[in-house]
């Protein structure tokens, strides 16, 4: 028989990168909540002139000097800020993006992440034994229902989530003889304001909670844009808005079970014309799930919410089910995200 000698240093070698490979993904919460901390302090926001000493954003945040320090320190090595000698820092263009005022902020993300996603996750053996949102229990509320209660979390919620870019696969999709686009769950406005900025001879309507809208009207006034668009506060469980010529679902679905997104199709199918058209918008998971980037959204949804990232065969049969043919199916290159176009039957 023969056997593999493995010396004594080739072991330890292999061990301590394995080591160092888990105690990285073990620690990697910390990082994040670093970020909701200074985020949550608008020290970014300080720092939007340029350099300034630790001890003036101390001062002015109302934070430990010490610890800011340290916090800091800790987000120069992430590449967040850089040290500005002798006692001063500065943002790099990582960092930037935790400013308030900026392009593509992720400041509202940061806190939304480093609040309720870390709370809720702290009770994620409650999900894994019952198959229901950690959320709940921490909260005592469907996430939602919690949000419906709370306008400070569901403005944070709805401006992390319109932080995100309209998804690029829309590219794909030629609207210019489409009169009115109807945005179902479109969130504070950011897919339907990128649509009609693209298309000025387009009105658009957005389906929403009234929280969302009313943070989707604040964006399409100052968008200039708000002349063109029709808001419906609601709940799409309920029914859908008549007259689109293109119906949106746009990162929706996956939010939901089965037998809710089932329904809320069902809700939108009841709303549209023969001719209409319904876009999905969705990542499309792959059989088999390959890296992090492609399961970090349905892993963050395993604490908040009931539904799940799905695969381009279980999205089809949904919308089977609930009386839909599809027409195409246009996957994003590089891209985890397709769009699914489908007609009514």
């Amino acid at each position: 028989m023969w056997s593999v000698r493995v010396s004594v240093d080739e072991r330890t070698t292999t061990g301590s990168v394995a080591r160092r490979k888990l105690f990285g993904i073990l620690a990697g919460g910390v990082p994040g909540q670093c970020c909701y901390a200074v985020a949550r302090l608008g020290v970014p926001d300080l720092l939007a002139d340029g350099p300034r000493p630790v001890a003036e954003l101390a001062a002015e945040s109302g934070a430990d000097p010490q610890v800011l320090h340290r916090l800091l320190r800790g987000l120069v090595a992430l590449g967040l800020f850089r040290r500005v000698e002798p006692d001063g820092y500065a943002l790099t263009s990582v960092g930037e993006l935790l400013r308030a005022d900026v392009p593509g902020s992720l400041r509202q993300t940061a806190i939304m992440y480093g609040d309720v996603v870390a709370r809720s996750f702290a009770e994620i053996m409650h999900t894994v034994r019952t198959g229901r949102p950690a959320f709940e229990k921490v909260y005592g509320q469907a996430f939602y229902d919690y949000l419906d209660g709370h306008p400070d979390v569901a403005e944070t919620f709805a401006a992390a989530m319109g932080s995100e870019p309209a998804p690029a696969v829309l590219d794909g999709i030629d609207l210019s003889e489409v009169n009115t686009l109807v945005d179902i769950g479109g969130g504070d406005g950011g897919l339907l304001i990128d649509v009609l900025d693209r298309y000025p001879h387009l009105h658009g309507v957005l389906l929403e909670l009234p929280n969302s809208v009313q943070a989707a009207g604040k964006r399409l006034e100052a968008a200039g844009l708000a002349g063109r668009a029709r808001l419906v506060a609601g709940s799409f469980f309920d029914s859908a808005p008549t007259g689109g010529d293109i119906y949106v679902l746009a990162r929706v679905l996956h939010n939901w079970t089965d037998e809710r997104a089932e329904l809320l199709l069902r809700r939108v199918g009841a709303a549209m014309r023969p001719d209409a058209r319904l876009l999905v918008l969705e990542k499309l998971l792959p059989d088999t799930v390959d890296t992090l980037g492609r399961a970090a959204v349905d892993l963050l949804m395993l604490g908040l919410l009931e539904g799940r990232d799905r695969t381009e065969g279980e999205y089809l049969s949904l919308l089977d089910k609930a009386g839909f043919d599809v027409v195409r199916v246009l996957p994003m290159e590089g891209s985890a995200e397709g769009l699914i176009e489908a007609v009514i039957r």
